[in-house]
């Protein structure tokens, strides 16, 4: 079981009026900095945050890249961060691992770091990590199509519509769970792409986006007319799949699933767009880890994993119209209610 880190705070704040304990409490200040300003991913972490610091009377400053990769405009953030000299950082990182040496300086200034989504590399360069397990929301949506494909999963042409070129941690974690769900075995668990199963017709990257993956489904379908999977790294990329699926006359013959969960890709499993999502948690990552920067700097608490991993899991379920046997799911009209919540 996980323990939520501020416990204690939560089980005052029902015995203490709200405007005495702001007034007992010590100050606490915290900085958001997430990779833009426009993702809903990220307007949701950062609704999260707010509504924590002020439930938790927590002096909130948010940042964000102009565009996803600008870490440049992080490093930026942080120096600011630093320089205010704010108590704790929730940092979702564009260079898990160039970014590195700016939040050690943060930290040796005295500042709790916690990364959000995406960890660093490596991972205990953050004081904490609060994320989504990408390998485990993979593995949901490759066991699903297993059980869905019955037999014909031994001979299904699979087509893997990844991020970036970059190998990113979050795109490896969901492209090799997927996999791993699959029975498909991985050769390097830290690189997609190096499988050598003959059912893989191909990799992919599509930014993360619906034109990128279309232009991905365009290419691989070149290579193999016969795909009848698809895997897509996030909803916008999977949409995208389906234009170019359709344009060749394969909607509704080919299974197309994803990892995000966010409202419009719920939207998209309930018309039958994508076939099923693995949904995760933003809202929950943001609003925990503020939680978790007052608690250490009121109580003194330090950062709690969830029990047998390195990280806080903030926890993923299988979205679908389609529950096969064995697979846990929830319905889109579940999921449209506590999307990105």
């Amino acid at each position: 079981m996980t323990q939520k880190l501020w416990g204690v705070l939560a089980a005052a704040a029902t015995l203490i009026p709200a405007a005495a304990m702001a007034q007992d409490q010590q100050d606490v200040s915290a900085c958001l900095i997430t990779k833009t300003d426009t993702n809903p991913f990220y307007v949701a972490m950062k609704k999260g945050a707010q509504q924590k610091a002020e439930e938790l009377n927590v002096d909130l400053k948010t940042f964000a890249g102009r565009i996803d990769g600008d870490s440049q405009s992080q490093i930026g953030a942080i120096e600011t961060c630093i320089a205010d000299g704010v108590d704790g950082i929730l940092l979702v990182p564009s260079d898990t691992s160039g970014i590195v040496p700016k939040v050690q300086q943060a930290q040796e200034a005295g500042i709790m770091v916690l990364a959000l989504d995406t960890p660093l590399d490596p991972l205990d360069a953050a004081d904490g990590t609060f994320a989504t397990d990408n390998f485990a929301a993979g593995q949901a949506i490759g066991r699903w199509t297993r059980a869905k494909l019955g037999d014909g999963a031994a001979d299904a042409h699979i087509a893997l519509l990844n991020g970036l070129t970059s190998q990113s941690s979050v795109g490896v974690l969901r492209n090799q769970g997927f996999l791993d769900g699959m029975g498909i075995d991985l050769n390097d668990p830290d690189v997609w792409g190096d499988e050598e199963d003959e059912r893989i017709s191909g990799n992919d990257v599509t930014q993360g986006s619906e034109e990128g993956g279309r232009t991905a489904m365009e290419n691989l379908l070149q290579r193999d007319p016969d795909i009848n999977v698809v895997y897509a790294i996030n909803e916008p990329a999977a949409a995208g799949a389906y234009e170019a699926l359709d344009a060749f006359g394969l909607a509704g013959d080919v299974t197309v699933v994803a990892v995000d969960g966010g409202c419009p890709g719920v939207a998209n499993v309930a018309d039958g767009v994508i076939d099923a999502t693995a949904q995760q948690y933003p809202l929950r990552m943001a609003s925990e880890g503020i939680a978790a920067i007052a608690a250490a700097v009121r109580e003194g608490k330090a950062f709690e994993t969830t029990e047998g991993k390195d990280f806080y899991d903030t926890g993923v379920n299988l979205v679908t119209d389609d529950p096969a046997e064995g697979v846990g799911s929830i319905t889109p009209d579940r999921a449209s209610e506590i999307c990105w919540g």
